[in-house]
């Protein structure tokens, strides 16, 4: 057929059904139409044919955690330039977070940034507000919102504080079979500082985010799951994202063991870097002593950077299944908002184009993680967690969202040269692994170098 594609020669990873193995794939219509022994499409005919020997084929990956910024900012991102960036990550589904202006908690504002207008070079979904405005008081409507097509509910950097109104939205959500994605931080006993307590935050004078802040309301939101099941008979889904403390990791391992619904995402910064990177310490700098501190707001982010012996926890929580997916939190933000005091300057970084060498190099490479694995953090198991059938793997039928990779190629990133309007990255100029040779979204190639 004219528009079918032939991809040949590739070592197909897929998790989902195990295969690790040279195949040729066909897609047709933007499905999977076949996968075979490579020789088998000898006499087909395509629209195109590429030859892909010594890369990676693989599902396209899914990003349950991103901010984009339209409505609302769109000076920091776009839906177009977020998902651009997407593509070049390697992602062909994201899942936009509802901190828009204004807040995605309507059916409205949800269908407006999901239309075909906004121009999304990638498979875009949303997560609208668990309550209005995102304020905690009132719950947004999760019948209709999952109907327009909701993946689940978050108040994203707003954590629900109040105990009946998180028994709430998870006795709603689990109605609808959906998750409730907690930004876990207690604000009444820690300040959003983007800084972790502790000496460190002591010697640079700033305020700082204590490690309870996150493990508290991670240990509240499990006892109210736990009572739930018990008293309304009735299984709900806690997703918790960007964890960072050892002390969270330990609370949702035991939970995972009582056989409780909890799952959780972990950001690819809190995995590479440590709080030193306020200093401006990181891949390429070494921090001695008696030098200038650099207050480096490209390292802010919510929650905070925090000491090694977490980044450790994260590490071996992604090695020993603890964590569900790797999920990048991309939060852009332009020049001039970061280019500021260290207190004034607003949480985030970008990540999208980041995420995957950061996990070849650091998971893979460093830590002996295997390629499988690293894409199931970042496609099988993301798929699984929102409920996404037809993507996430490489079945025959499923959308032809995949990958193309090297996975020895190593590079280095420049923020610059991002394809996000922003270029707030720590990893400027960082070594990273596997670089993406193309994209493809259902089908189109929607990024090739």
């Amino acid at each position: 057929m004219t528009n079918d594609l032939l991809i040949l020669n590739a070592r197909v990873i897929d998790p989902a059904s195990g295969l690790d193995a040279a195949r040729d794939l066909l897609l047709r219509e933007g499905r999977i139409a076949a996968i075979e022994n490579p020789g088998t499409f000898a006499a087909t005919e395509a629209a195109e044919t590429i030859d892909v020997q010594g890369l990676i084929a693989a599902p396209g990956l899914i990003d349950v955690h991103v901010h984009l910024r339209e409505p609302g900012q769109t000076w920091k991102e776009t839906i177009a330039t977020g998902t651009r960036a997407a593509a070049a990550g390697g992602y062909t589904t994201v899942v936009a977070m509802p901190n828009t202006i204004p807040v995605n908690h309507t059916v409205e504002t949800m269908r407006w940034m999901l239309s075909p207008e906004r121009d999304p070079a990638v498979h875009l979904l949303a997560m609208p507000a668990a309550t209005i405005g995102s304020l905690g008081h009132t719950l947004s409507n999760y019948e209709a919102l999952a109907k327009a097509g909701a993946v689940g509910f978050t108040d994203d950097g707003k954590p629900i504080l109040e105990d009946a109104m998180m028994r709430a939205a998870l006795l709603a959500a689990a109605r609808l079979g959906l998750p409730i994605s907690q930004h876990a931080e207690d604000t009444h006993h820690s300040p959003s500082s983007g800084m972790n307590a502790g000496p460190l935050c002591f010697r640079l004078g700033l305020r700082g985010m204590t490690v309870e802040a996150e493990s508290s309301i991670v240990e509240r939101d499990i006892r109210l799951l736990r009572d739930i099941e018990k008293s309304d008979k009735i299984r709900p889904h806690l997703h918790v994202q960007h964890i960072s403390t050892a002390a969270a990791l330990s609370a949702i391992r035991a939970a995972k063991a009582e056989g409780l619904h909890v799952t959780c995402e972990a950001a690819p910064h809190h995995f590479a870097l440590t709080e030193e990177a306020v200093m401006g310490c990181g891949p390429n700098i070494v921090c001695g002593d008696g030098g200038p501190i650099a207050y480096n707001t490209n390292a802010k982010m919510n929650p905070p950077l925090r000491i090694e012996s977490d980044r450790q926890a994260v590490l071996a929580a992604l090695i020993d299944g603890t964590v569900d997916c790797i999920a990048t939190d991309h939060a852009p933000h332009a020049s001039h908002e970061k280019e500021v005091e260290f207190e004034r300057a607003p949480n985030g970084i970008t990540g999208l184009e980041t995420a995957l060498g950061l996990a070849l190099r650091i998971l893979h490479g460093e830590h002996g993680l295997s390629l499988s694995r690293i894409i199931q953090l970042m496609s099988t198991n993301p798929a699984s967690l929102i409920g996404l059938k037809d993507r996430g793997n490489l079945a025959v039928g499923s959308y032809a969202d995949l990958i193309l990779f090297h996975p020895s190629t190593e590079w280095s990133y420049n923020a610059q040269a991002s394809l996000s309007k922003s270029k707030n990255s720590p990893f400027d100029q960082t070594p990273m692994l596997g670089q993406i040779q193309a994209t493809l979204s259902q089908g189109r190639i929607v990024h090739r170098i």
